[in-house]
């Protein structure tokens, strides 16, 4: 049976670890070529670095690309390494960072720090790969939102307002590049078990999380690969016609 994104080529960004690196190995296990960019080589879950471990478990190949998606310099390097590759044609943005601050206590540094990362690093680099996907026959372009991005919530403030710029990025991408053959969705995956929810800001592994799994019907929290999945839905030609689309994958806890 075809792979679903056979002898194409993916840029992952915060792809060392947690969603990234589940999204990178289920790439490449359909097909893909893939670059590996972040700031970071070693997994924060341990393990062998993600490039590595594509090329070992999967015939395809991968590069590393040490990645600040806050710089653009970064992000335009991340794309041109796709050109060794044959040239990217998926775009996944999803390096981001997990705060929780009270809104009276935000820092302009701790608001730049999330917007630079969050924000700036999803528009610059959909717009490095969109340059080179218009002057080709297009692509697709995933960005990395969150159920934050579609409701707000108490001490997440910032981190709200940084993944609904995202999910509104994302449609008016999808929008101006629809006519160039390039697909804009985003993903806004509900509570993943990663370092950011274990500890970054600590929700799993502490008393308050029992709480929190009550408010998903489908009572579990999601495993990266649960959102990889639908970044692979994206990237494939099965959503041939969905753009400027958000793919909630939550369990159902924004429904309820």
């Amino acid at each position: 049976m075809a792979e679903l994104l056979e002898d194409t080529v993916a840029v992952v960004t915060g792809a060392a670890s947690g969603i990234g690196r589940a999204i990178a190995l289920t790439f490449a296990e359909e097909g893909a070529d893939v670059v590996v960019a972040d700031l970071r080589e070693e997994p924060r879950e341990d393990g062998e670095p993600t490039h590595e471990l594509v090329e070992r478990e999967t015939d395809r190949e991968a590069r590393f690309v040490e990645c600040d998606v806050s710089n653009t310099d970064d992000l335009e390097s991340a794309v041109a390494a796709a050109d060794e590759l044959g040239g990217v044609d998926v775009m996944v943005n999803n390096a981001g960072i997990f705060r929780s601050h009270e809104f009276l206590d935000v820092t302009e540094a701790q608001y730049d720090q999330l917007m630079d990362v969050n924000v700036k690093g999803s528009f610059f680099g959909a717009q490095a790969a969109a340059k080179r996907m218009v002057e080709d026959d297009g692509g697709v372009i995933i960005n990395m939102s969150s159920v934050a991005g579609l409701s707000g919530s108490a001490t997440f403030a910032t981190y709200c307002a940084s993944k609904g710029a995202v999910r509104l990025l994302t449609y008016a991408l999808a929008d101006e590049l629809g006519p160039e053959g390039v697909r804009v969705n985003a993903i806004h995956p509900g509570l993943v078990e990663t370092a950011m929810t274990t500890d970054d800001v600590p929700i799993l592994g502490t008393e308050t999380e029992e709480g929190y799994r009550q408010t998903i019907p489908s009572r579990r929290f999601a495993d990266p690969e649960d959102v990889a999945d639908a970044a692979l839905y994206l990237a494939s030609d099965m959503a041939d016609y969905v753009n400027g689309e958000s793919l909630v994958v939550d369990g159902g806890m924004t429904n309820t």
